[in-house]
Formats: structure tokens, sequence, C-alpha cells
């Protein structure tokens, strides 16, 4: 193992790109559900201009290689285009664990990233703070305010999950 592989993982993915001028936007949320019920690691849009300067939407696809049949199968079903491009590309992910911190409101996730063994980033897990701001009934910035407060507050020392 060579030493910066003890803080990263290397994904082979895919990535494919759709542009598409004619396809509803009430569709393109359709899509992107469609997309990520099948396996999509990640959907994004992005506004762009086409030929005769036409306003569309980039549309990309992150997946695994197993997955690319099936993306490209959602694709030509669920929208206009009449083509897809992909291409082969490397993803470079830091080490992740999980920490869960005590707050007033429960127990909460934290996702750790961690680099050569040293924390560099923590995330509360937003599902997770969703959820409870909306069964406390309180804003989700007051549920990140507590668990940022546990955070900072700890100490140290235990191994992540």
């Amino acid at each position: 193992m060579k030493a910066e592989d003890e803080y990263h993982i290397d994904d082979k993915m895919m990535k494919i790109e759709v542009n598409l001028d004619d396809t509803p936007g009430e569709w393109l949320g359709f899509v992107m559900e469609e997309l990520f019920d099948k396996g999509a690691n990640d959907v994004y849009y992005t506004p762009i201009y086409m030929k005769k300067n036409r306003p569309g939407v980039l549309l990309q696809v992150l997946c695994s290689e197993e997955e690319l049949d099936i993306m490209k199968e959602v694709i030509l079903r669920e929208t206009t285009t009449l083509g897809i491009r992909y291409h082969p590309l490397t993803v470079e992910r830091s080490e992740r664990k999980f920490k869960t911190v005590e707050t007033k409101f429960g127990p909460v996730p934290v996702k750790v990233g961690l680099k050569n063994g040293e924390v560099f980033q923590l995330a509360p897990e937003y599902e997770e703070c969703r959820t409870i701001a909306k069964k406390e009934k309180v804003p989700l910035k007051v549920v990140y305010q507590e668990v940022w407060k546990s955070i900072e507050s700890y100490e140290g020392g235990e191994e992540y999950e």
C-alpha cells in the first residue's frame, strides 16, 4: 500500500453527459429521482446555452461501470435526448468514519473525514438533523448548532466507528 492510499480510496466511475433543450423542466426532477433510485452516485444539472443560443440543461450522472447500462436506459427512456456521452473517471475519496455525538435532541451521527489518520472534516448527517428539526419543530440551523456545540466539547481519544 502506498502512503497516499492510507487516506483515500480511488473509485473507478463513469461520467455520463447529455445536453437537453427540449425536455420539460418538470420531467427533470423525475429523471433525477429515477437515476438515484437505480443507483447513481451523483446526478446534477447545469444551465447551458446550445446552438442558436437556445437555453438548455447539461445532465451529468456519476455511476459505477456496472450501472452504466441502467443509467443510459433511464436517460433514453425518460428524456428527449437522442444521444449520450460517457467516459471513465477516477474519483478520489478521503477515508470516512462516523462518530455519534450526544446533543440535547439525542444522538446525532457525524461524518468524519480523515487524511493520514488525522481529522480534517466533520459534517453532521443532514437527514438525521432534518428528522430531528421536524420532530422537535425547531429550525434546522438550531439542530446543527447543537451538534457543533457537542463536537466542540468532545475531548477526543475515542475511536471512530
